[in-house]
């Protein structure tokens, strides 16, 4: 494949071969990242540009970190300070960006398929860093791979998602992620924020937690996305905890050795009580570190850069 012409919009389209393939390329970053010097040459001369329309911390950072451990020059576009404010479309930022001949735009914004939308009008590689309620495909793959250091496998798995199902893009990626390599998905929330239609991709709808924790190898817990809801779906966040939200007691229903995600920012004590957030069964920590090597490895194989070991 020749990654240096592709766009990353989604995990729809990639074949389990590749998710792998991104994957090994991930291990040969994270073995950079544990070097006492954690840069390498390979992307030295390519520009990567974070065009965020939308507030994010783990997200942004660690693209800017994974641009600069390769060397690259990284470019961070805040549409709170650019001429966004003053009216300019989507499309004249991006042709804009495009003329300072960047190679790789990474783009989140709160619009589903924005992304998509700036692909068909600009000729490099467009990263899509979360896009409405649409996908998140790099957190798809940082979720595949923090869940293989673990558990050395993904087919057979089970895998709760307990949360704000309707408007989670993280959830339609790890479908993709996850589900194409053998995981059996469990979607748990309230009901108006579980589509049956869901049950279309393979995975089993519930809107009890206690059903979707037993016996799990997985559970990744959700945020509550208010920002994105035009309505209410349940009467407060106090109910939505006393119903659906993880605790020792309901923790204990899953297996032994299960582990806890999350893909951030966590409301603590209301999807997740602070103790499991910090138990040393949460792998929330390790999804960020997982996160800076897929973002990496995607970088690098999208710039088209020399090898990394040099």
């Amino acid at each position: 494949m020749e990654w240096h012409r592709r766009h990353v919009l989604g995990l729809s389209d990639f074949r389990p071969e590749e998710m792998e393939f991104v994957i090994d390329t991930a291990r040969s970053m994270e073995e950079v990242l544990t070097r006492d010097i954690k840069k390498v040459p390979a992307l030295r001369g390519k520009t990567v540009v974070n065009l965020f329309f939308e507030a994010s911390t783990r997200t942004r950072t660690s693209f800017e970190i994974a641009g600069k451990r390769l060397s690259a020059d990284v470019v961070n576009f805040s549409s709170g300070t650019s001429s966004v404010t003053k009216g300019e479309t989507l499309l004249d930022t991006a042709r804009n960006i495009e003329a300072m001949k960047p190679n790789i735009l990474v783009v989140r914004h709160s619009a589903s398929g924005a992304p998509l939308f700036l692909s068909r009008h600009v000729s490099c590689s467009i990263i899509n860093a979360g896009d409405g309620a649409n996908e998140h495909p790099t957190q798809g793959l940082l979720d595949l791979y923090t869940i293989l250091k673990v558990k050395g496998k993904i087919a057979g798995l089970k895998i709760a998602l307990v949360g704000d199902i309707l408007h989670s893009r993280v959830v339609r990626s790890d479908l993709h992620s996850l589900g194409r390599m053998g995981a059996k998905l469990w979607l748990c929330g309230p009901a108006p924020l579980v589509p049956r239609e869901m049950e279309r991709t393979g995975a089993i709808v519930t809107s009890d937690i206690r059903e979707a924790v037993r016996g799990a190898d997985v559970i990744i817990m959700l945020r509550i996305q208010l920002e994105r809801q035009k309505t209410a779906y349940f009467p407060s966040l106090r109910e939505y905890s006393r119903m659906f939200g993880l605790n020792r007691d309901v923790f204990s229903l899953a297996k032994d050795d299960a582990v806890i995600m999350h893909p951030g920012p966590i409301n603590r004590g209301v999807e997740l009580s602070d103790e499991l957030a910090d138990c040393e069964r949460s792998l929330v920590l390790r999804q960020v570190e997982s996160g800076v090597a897929v973002r990496m490895a995607l970088l690098y194989l999208l710039a088209g850069g020399s090898h990394v070991a040099h």
